[in-house]
This record gives structure tokens, C-alpha cells and sequence, in this order.
């Protein structure tokens, strides 16, 4: 079924579409960059919000291992690992919001310590589509922070990877935002309003 974006009260939001998170990468997501060709169509169905978020963090993050947390060192604010992917279309990223900024705390979703959610209210969005790394991380914290700030939310399947820790954490992770009313939807569905 067609899903319209109005460009006036639909926002998208890429996560973390960053080097470190593609294969090559500190913390790869199995063919996380995939995902790049769907989002780069979405950045430019429509002269909607773009918003990309990113982890930003410190050298001596929390969620280091070398700190007592379970992942290696990843997307070191001002590291190449931190950069977008190459390929993703930059230019049509209008905001970027960085988040796990500080030493102390994890943020897996872009609402997390950042002002995405006053970004979004002063903009009057009340959908967002959400796509980009990982599914069953900062996807899904970040869409399930949506939805408790009120908004519609559509999370992209083909625009979506999963790091998958456990098997079926993927599996899991589209459960939990499917309880929450979120809409999974193919990239093909979503058509600009004319």
C-alpha cells in the first residue's frame, strides 16, 4: 500500500550510517552498507527534514571494552571511523545530531542527551521514517523514543541492518516496534505528495 510523505509534517531519520559500522569497520554490521543506495533515493523523494545522526564519542567511551563495556572502541569523534559512509548522499543531510557524546553515558537512540525532539516539535513533524544501523540498536532505541515523543513512526526494512549479537536479536527487535505501533514498510511503499 502507497504511503505518501508530506514533506510539511514527515521527517527522516538516518542512523548512524557511519564507517565503523559498515564492513572494514571497528564494529561492522553485516552488509550495513547495503542500506546506502535506499537511503540516498529516500534523501531525495522530497524536499522533506533529513536528519542523520551519529556516534560521536569520546576516546575513553563507556560502552569501550577497555572501560568494562561490551564493545570494542567505535566512531571516536573525529576519526575517519566516525565519518559518514562515503556513498551516503551528505549534501541532502539538511541536520546532524550527534549523541553519546560524553564519557559517562551510552545513548543508543538519537533523542538520547540531544535535541532531536525539539528539532522535530519546532519543525511540526508528526511521522518520522526511520532507517540505517543497527536494527536491533539505535534503530530500534531510536524509533521506540519516537513513538514515547508522540510520533508516527516508519521504520524502513530495506533500508535497515542488524548487528545481531545473538541470533534472532533482529527478530526481537522488529517485535518490540511492532507492540509499540510502529509501521515496518518497504522503501518502494513511500511516494512524495503531490
Amino acid at each position: 500500500m502507497p504511503i505518501q510523505v508530506d514533506p510539511q509534517t514527515d521527517a527522516l531519520i538516518v542512523v548512524d550510517v557511519q564507517r565503523d559500522f559498515c564492513p572494514g569497520g571497528a564494529l561492522a554490521v553485516p552488509h550495513g552498507d547495503d542500506v546506502v543506495p535506499v537511503i540516498n533515493r529516500l534523501l531525495g523523494l522530497t524536499d522533506w527534514l533529513t536528519v542523520a545522526t551519529r556516534d560521536w564519542h569520546p576516546a575513553d567511551h563507556c560502552s569501550f571494552t577497555a572501560q568494562g563495556g561490551i564493545w570494542p572502541p567505535h566512531c571516536v569523534a573525529g576519526t575517519e571511523g566516525a565519518a559518514f559512509h562515503p556513498a551516503l548522499d551528505q549534501p541532502r543531510i539538511r541536520t546532524v545530531v550527534s549523541k553519546a557524546v560524553t564519557r559517562d553515558a551510552e545513548a543508543y537512540s538519537g533523542f538520547q542527551g540531544t535535541d532531536l525532539a525539539a528539532l522535530l516539535a519546532a519543525r511540526g513533524v508528526r511521522r518520522v521514517f526511520v532507517c540505517g544501523l543497527a536494527t536491533d540498536y539505535c534503530v530500534k532505541a531510536t524509533a521506540l523514543d519516537a513513538r514515547r515523543a508522540s510520533l508516527d513512526v516508519v521504520v524502513i526494512e530495506d533500508a535497515v541492518r542488524g548487528v545481531e549479537v545473538k541470533p534472532g536479536d533482529c527478530v526481537k527487535a522488529i517485535d518490540e516496534m511492532r507492540a509499540s505501533a510502529i509501521v515496518l514498510a518497504p522503501s518502494g511503499e513511500l511516494t512524495a505528495l503531490r
